[in-house]
């Protein structure tokens, strides 16, 4: 045995562990009760002190000192692993402990302050997590920005000052864009409920439509809608309401986009660090290319008039085309996860403002409802009424994710990149999309994103994939032709 052989032996448990732990979360979001919440923290925290005392084991160097890489794939897999002592060996072991910790009992604070409306209950836990995450970016950030050292672990080699101008080169098209629509006259929208039941059974048939293999997966309802796992074991969830199943459905597609992601991924590299994303960013470039690109169309959506009315029967929209504009209509809205394509960057960008102001110091926890509200305000127009539609609206500070907000607008500009080039090389897609027949496009995304997992560097692979450095404009396009059609700019 190498010690490149050695090495990855090792680096498999360490990944199974590291699954073992994701299926913790998963269990803590869906099926847990209540009531074990202060067990299952203890058990997050006894996962984490595991995974750091393997990933910090002295033998990982010794072996990383003498592993040579004969190939690509072991040029990787090294690549990863020494990236990833690298900066655990700087992580102290009891913060990664208390972190895991504190995320596992802020989730419950959060969920519940967010069901009374009391921003005041959840802000102590925050101050916690966002001082043990600030101390986390002091010890593994090497001197270098804190907020950078955070947002690494999300999407690698990005910076944040790389992110903001990428934001202030999105806002100015998508608030000419969105002022254009909102002075047009919108479309219908749905104005009756629909069962659970018939909106969870569409929902499996989108999942499979997409190429979800439930055979390797399952879906379940949560809170906010997640996806977790890879390779042989990858699990969805998504949520309902009554009088908006487009939530519940779009919500499916895009986690099937991830779930794709991780289910694609070439079975050589299971339980390997090539075996999952190989970030955020294009991660969600599938979930949203899913979600939007391929199921907001025209064409998919022609076809899923028709499986509504199947499972509905008449539900108040006369046609297809009536129905498109419906699925992309553009309105006021608080809620990130429900935004329209027009405005969700925006959305984000406003996250992105916030937490970097927290992690540098420039903001308070105190007065974070406050920055959150008037930054709303001056963005959207109108006021946020309560914290649900606020601050307390998603999950991700709560579990300690400070740097992951960006990852979703770099999605979408990468989800943009593939798309052009999709296009140009299926120039009958929408006459498969029309039939529900995804298969061509998916597979275009496995062949030429999704085999690789982490195989290339993220902006390697959306290069490689879309023939062109990633950039907003393909995105900013696609978004004023498409909506430049439905209101008739």
């Amino acid at each position: 045995m190498s010690a490149y052989d050695d090495l990855m032996a090792y680096e498999r448990q360490t990944q199974a562990l590291s699954q073992v732990a994701g299926r913790l979360g998963w269990d803590q979001e869906t099926m847990m009760p209540e009531g074990a919440t202060p067990q299952r923290a203890e058990e997050h925290a006894a996962m984490a002190s595991v995974l750091h005392a393997r990933r910090t084991n002295p033998q990982v160097g010794e072996w990383l000192a003498k592993a040579e890489a004969t190939d690509d794939v072991a040029k990787a897999n090294l690549y990863h692993i020494q990236k990833d002592y690298d900066r655990t060996m700087r992580m102290p072991s009891d913060l990664a402990e208390e972190l895991a910790k504190t995320t596992s009992l802020a989730h419950l604070v959060w969920a519940q302050a967010r069901a009374d409306e009391d921003v005041a209950s959840f802000l102590p836990m925050l101050e916690k997590v966002l001082k043990l995450r600030r101390e986390e970016a002091a010890a593994v950030g090497d001197g270098g920005d804190a907020y950078d050292a955070l947002l690494d672990s999300y999407e690698p080699e990005a910076t944040g000052a790389q992110i903001a101008g990428m934001f202030d080169a999105l806002r100015p098209r998508l608030v000419a864009l969105r002022a254009a629509v909102l002075d047009k006259s919108a479309p219908a929208q749905l104005n009756q409920t629909f069962d659970e039941a018939g909106q969870l059974a569409l929902s499996q048939k989108l999942a499979q439509a997409f190429g979800y293999n439930t055979e390797n997966g399952r879906i379940d309802k949560a809170v906010h809608p997640f996806s977790s796992g890879s390779g042989l074991d990858v699990r969805i969830t998504t949520r309902t309401s009554a009088d908006d199943p487009f939530n519940c459905f779009y919500s499916t597609i895009h986690e099937v986009g991830h779930a794709c992601y991780e289910q694609n991924i070439n079975s050589d590299h299971l339980l390997t660090p090539l075996g999952g994303g190989v970030s955020m960013g294009v991660h969600e470039s599938q979930s949203r290319i899913y979600e939007n690109q391929l199921g907001r169309s025209r064409a998919f959506t022609g076809w899923l008039y028709g499986q509504m009315r199947d499972q509905f029967g008449d539900f108040g929209i006369s046609d297809e085309d009536a129905f498109y504009a419906c699925v992309n209509r553009v309105s006021d809205g608080f809620i990130r996860t429900e935004a329209d394509e027009v405005q969700y960057n925006l959305h984000v960008m406003l996250r992105f403002d916030l937490e970097r102001a927290l992690i540098a110091g420039d903001l308070t926890v105190a007065d974070l409802e406050a920055a959150w509200n008037d930054r709303f305000l001056s963005d959207f127009g109108f006021a946020v009424e309560k914290p649900s539609n606020g601050v307390l609206q998603d999950v991700h500070w709560s579990e300690g994710l400070f740097g992951y907000f960006p990852t979703y607008s770099l999605g979408n500009v990468y989800a943009g990149c593939l798309h052009a080039a999709l296009r140009e090389d299926i120039v009958d897609l929408d006459d498969h999309l029309a039939r529900g027949n995804t298969e061509p496009a998916t597979t275009w995304l496995r062949e030429n994103v999704q085999q690789y997992g982490g195989l290339m560097k993220p902006v390697e692979v959306i290069a490689q994939a879309s023939r062109q450095e990633p950039s907003e404009g393909p995105l900013l396009d696609y978004l004023e032709t498409k909506f430049g059609g439905i209101y008739g700019l």
